[in-house]
């Protein structure tokens, strides 16, 4: 399983940090590890409305629908 997240920095429904938190606690493997993705954005929790982070959002999940994330 891959899981990519995305976290807009001014987020108050679901903190980016407490993402980083989660996942730094999860006892994953190295290699498990290696199948989690992040990115993180100048928005808040709809990061597709400021051009920008919509921009690099699609950049980000077209790389890793494409395997290489």
């Amino acid at each position: 399983l891959k899981v990519h997240v995305a976290n807009g920095y001014y987020d108050l429904a679901t903190p980016y940090y407490a993402t980083l938190h989660t996942f730094a606690h999860m006892g994953l493997t190295p290699e498990q590890r290696q199948n989690v993705s992040m990115s993180f954005y100048e928005a808040g929790h709809m990061m597709y409305v400021h051009r920008e982070s919509l921009l690099k959002l699609r950049a980000e999940l077209e790389r890793f629908i494409g395997g290489g994330g």
